[in-house]
């Protein structure tokens, strides 16, 4: 209920952990709350070793691992992971929150009430799934070389769809990448769930088609709304899947179209080469096969499936963030931010890479936590490079600057010098370029309408003593030197 007690939740970093939401082999999915400055939270969902797991250096690297690899996937159907924190002896993953349930839950749930899940929002749940596959296969490092992502586990468990009505791939904690970014973590192990795995994996093969594989057993089971492969023990499951004898989902979900049944099967075949050669293949044939159905029919087919978790699991939510609320800042709060940042309803210790009192965004990447322990000296260093660096842009613009100044109104300035015969030759420019007009030349900002009157008064004005220099008499033309510079709307600095 939204009035329940709220446990005080342990801190790590910017970020408060309350409830468990999923428990699995060896991390716990918890609640959690991005506490900033300013008024700023945000409500994020935080993967946390067991605490017998927390110690396993290889198990570290592999968590470490699905960070890095994550990160390098963009894509509405793939889960983002957030931050990465290592304090107090833990490391902990912060992921984007998904207000939705897990493709098994929903599976479970209808078929508990007797019924199937419609196949058109079962193809385009699964072909969302293969787009998000395909752009973790298609990912690729900062130095553009391909990552060579193959999931590894893809399941109803790692699929979460959203009350947005989309379906999102998670968990990337045993995916195989062909250029690791971290250590190895255990090339040659079987990893994964055995009941969706193809023949070839069993013996360490991987591929693109391995995922392929997968999700073709993930379709199977959302139209037949039962497991596939199921034994008493996993050698019962091996032998199935090495039989590869299938049958169409149709068997188990009548009146289904025969173009699923087509596509099911051959993205289940034991032969790699038979089946869909990539995922966005197989996410067009579904496409092609059936009608897609729009994200706000699938999101609202989610609440009313999910309705008591989504409402029990809401009202927690609500819990928690009525207690963890901010004060709204006020104006003059907002005007010294950086003191404001220590009214915390929860208290988040400082960040340890701030800039101008502010904690470092989660959004820089997974690993700002990380390259902020132990790397001080580094962070130093980085900071002084960086005010080197602006401080030669900042001159480089300034020479720039100044060569187009002297580009574009030099010429004028040595056409309009008084004396100066165009048709000469001369080494020096004439003696008015170098020195400054006499402080009565008129304005050149109303040399125009004051014409008459300036030639006027220079038929009245005694002839200048021998040996100075005349200034020209009649309008000064644009561009000469005088006492009045330019209006600001035309200074180039106005937009830098």
């Amino acid at each position: 209920m939204s009035g329940s007690p709220v446990d005080p939740p342990r801190v790590l970093g910017r970020y408060a952990l309350y409830d468990a939401i999923a428990t699995g082999g060896m991390a716990t999915v918890h609640l959690g709350r991005l506490i900033g400055p300013v008024g700023f939270a945000r409500t994020v969902a935080i993967k946390r070793l067991h605490p017998h797991y927390a110690s396993d250096p290889q198990i570290l690297a592999t968590l470490l691992d699905e960070a890095r690899l994550v990160a390098r996937i963009r894509h509405p159907n793939v889960v983002p992971t957030l931050d990465v924190v290592a304090e107090q002896g833990e490391l902990v993953l912060v992921m984007e929150y998904v207000q939705g349930e897990s493709l098994a839950g929903l599976i479970r749930m209808t078929r508990d009430r007797g019924a199937k899940i419609r196949p058109e929002i079962a193809a385009t749940m699964i072909a969302g799934v293969l787009h998000g596959l395909h752009a973790a296969h298609e990912a690729r490092d900062e130095q553009g070389q391909s990552l060579g992502i193959i999931h590894r586990d893809v399941s109803p468990q790692n699929v979460l769809v959203g009350i947005d009505g989309v379906a999102r791939v998670v968990d990337f904690g045993v995916a195989k990448a062909a250029v690791r970014v971290g250590e190895s973590t255990g090339d040659g192990q079987l990893k994964g769930k055995l009941a969706y795995m193809p023949p070839e994996q069993t013996r360490g093969v991987l591929g693109r088609t391995t995922d392929v594989y997968a999700a073709s057993v993930v379709l199977w089971e959302t139209l037949a709304g039962k497991r596939l492969f199921t034994g008493d023990n996993n050698m019962e499951i091996f032998n199935k899947i090495m039989e590869a004898r299938v049958d169409p989902p149709s068997k188990h979900a009548p009146n289904l179209p025969p173009a699923l049944d087509a596509i099911t099967l051959r993205g289940l075949s034991p032969d790699p080469d038979k089946r869909y050669q990539t995922a966005r293949e197989m996410a067009r044939a579904l496409e092609d096969a059936m009608p897609m159905v729009t994200a706000s029919k699938i999101g609202e087919w989610v609440e009313a499936e999910a309705r008591v978790s989504l409402d029990e699991r809401a009202s927690r939510i609500a819990a928690i963030e009525s207690t963890s609320a901010l004060p709204t800042p006020s104006r003059e709060e907002l005007a010294s931010a950086p003191s404001f940042s220590g009214k915390l309803a929860v208290p988040i210790p400082p960040s340890t890479e701030t800039r101008a009192g502010f904690p470092a965004p989660a959004s820089e990447g997974p690993s700002t936590e990380l390259s902020s322990i132990g790397s001080a000296p580094n962070m130093a260093g980085l900071s002084r490079a960086r005010s080197r660096r602006s401080a030669a842009l900042v001159a480089g613009a300034g020479a720039v600057l100044l060569l187009v100044a002297v580009v574009s109104f030099g010429p004028r300035l040595y056409s309009s010098s008084a004396g100066h015969d165009p048709g000469a030759v001369t080494t020096n420019p004439p003696a008015s370029v170098v020195a400054p007009l006499p402080s009565a030349a008129p304005d050149t900002s109303s040399a125009t309408a004051d014409a008459p009157r300036d030639a006027a008064a220079a038929a009245q004005a005694p002839p200048p003593a021998p040996g100075t220099s005349q200034a020209p008499r009649g309008p000064v033309p644009p561009g000469t030197p005088g006492k009045h510079r330019p209006s600001k709307s035309n200074d180039v600095y106005d937009h830098m």
